[in-house]
């Protein structure tokens, strides 16, 4: 990049002030209950505000996600101990009673991706042949299957499908722009509809009473043992989630490299396999593990003294290095692959609302379901925890499914998508 495009602010402890700046702002703002902002948080969430006001950071070129190591540092160590922390008051008999539509639900999201890549080339094609073309290592639907990779599991998954498909590399950031884009449209709109998840839940006529109880049962057992935290608390809850935040960074690695050097397949980044070599999988199933395992002990009393909501603050700053990533100038800089983009989304969108509908599931699960696959481990417990803190272990347990058929949906999505361009 040359200097003309380098961003105003390239030193990471001066864009990270800013950034805890807007959340401090945000949350200022949304507490004031009379005039302005009451009306203005009443129809845009405050959640969404904190993904808006770092996107607008990064449209004026104040800042850029690509000089900042800010993302990193959050989806990597605090992540994980938000996880911990979100995880010491689970009740997991209370999640296995919400039944089997949490995950018909995660499943109807995929299959809305699968499909929806090849509907929407084939309508695109219609009116914008040229949008969908290409040959050879150009072929737009090479591109397209490292969105179907990310839309469905994450990361891993995509550059899987990059080193299958061979995509140019060149015109990667296109495939790259228009996933975070679309993405995150998405995710405001899924936020939006939060606030109203009452009156989408009487329209879908769901059953929320499981849900509610395990809301009820974690507020009943954190009221219980509610108590002012002491700086001895403080330093144990950290001392416990960042503990587990190392060892789960170092069994990740450990995982990870012996699976790729005892593995063939896992050690190809073209195998269908080669996702479980992510240590980001591992380090977010262990952290997992980790914070279920410490709920069965006396470690699930910190709750009382505040445990989720430092979980929250964590997971909040993450947010806000998601929305520097989305620069709303380059939204419409290659509006065909934008448009591809939108259509294949509305598909999945459609099927989610269709088949909740039709098996009355609450929006809870069609929100989580989505961001399971859409936005993966980093953005599926943070919707899940909008709903309540309780609930982020639900959208964790959800993304490690996305890790797990990310890489097999996006390889039939990729075959089907080849076949609607050749139509």
């Amino acid at each position: 990049m040359n200097e003309e495009q380098l961003p105003l602010i390239t030193n990471d402890t001066i864009v990270f002030g800013l950034l805890m700046l807007a959340l401090g702002f945000v949350f200022y703002t949304e507490s004031i209950k009379k005039g302005f902002w009451k009306h203005f948080y009443k129809y845009v969430p405050a959640l969404l505000m904190c993904y808006l006001i770092p996107s607008l950071y990064s449209s004026f070129n104040l800042v850029s996600d690509d000089h900042s190591k800010l993302y990193f540092m959050a989806s990597r160590y605090l992540l994980p101990a938000a996880l911990v922390l979100m995880t010491l008051s689970i009740d997991l008999k209370a999640i296995s009673n919400l039944g089997g539509k949490a995950l018909i639900m995660f499943f109807t999201g995929t299959v809305g991706i699968i499909i929806g890549g090849p509907l929407a080339i084939l309508i695109i094609s219609y009116f914008s042949p040229e949008t969908v073309g290409g040959v050879g290592p150009d072929a737009v639907w090479r591109g397209l299957s490292t969105l179907a990779g990310s839309w469905i599991g994450g990361g891993a998954n995509q550059a899987a499908m990059l080193e299958i498909f061979e995509y140019n590399p060149d015109k990667y950031g296109g495939m790259v722009l228009v996933d975070i884009v679309v993405g995150n449209l998405w995710t405001a709109v899924l936020l939006i509809g939060i606030g109203k998840s009452k009156s989408i839940d009487a329209w879908l006529k769901a059953d929320t009473s499981a849900i509610e109880e395990l809301k009820e049962k974690v507020s009943s057992f954190t009221a219980k043992v509610t108590r002012n935290p002491s700086l001895t608390d403080l330093m144990i809850m950290l001392g416990m989630a960042f503990a587990a935040v190392g060892l789960a960074h170092w069994g990740a690695t450990g995982i990870s490299d012996w699976l790729i050097a005892t593995f063939d397949a896992v050690a190809d980044e073209s195998s269908a396999l080669s996702s479980f070599g992510s240590q980001f999988f591992w380090m977010v199933t262990i952290v997992t593990i980790i914070g279920i395992t410490l709920s069965f002990t006396k470690a699930k009393n910190y709750e009382g003294a505040g445990a989720s909501k430092i979980g929250s603050i964590f997971i909040y700053i993450l947010v806000a290095t998601i929305g520097m990533k989305m620069d709303l100038s380059k939204i419409f800089e290659n509006p065909g692959l934008l448009l591809i983009g939108l259509v294949w989304m509305s598909f999945h969108v459609a099927l989610l609302i269709l088949v909740a509908k039709l098996i009355k599931a609450p929006y809870f699960f069609l929100a989580v379901g989505s961001q399971a696959n859409v936005g993966g481990a980093a953005s599926a417990p943070v919707v899940a925890s909008i709903f309540h803190p309780s609930l982020a272990s639900v959208g964790v347990l959800l993304a490690v499914f996305g890790y797990v058929v990310g890489t097999y949906g996006a390889l039939l999505c990729t075959f089907l998508m080849e076949t609607a361009s050749k139509v």
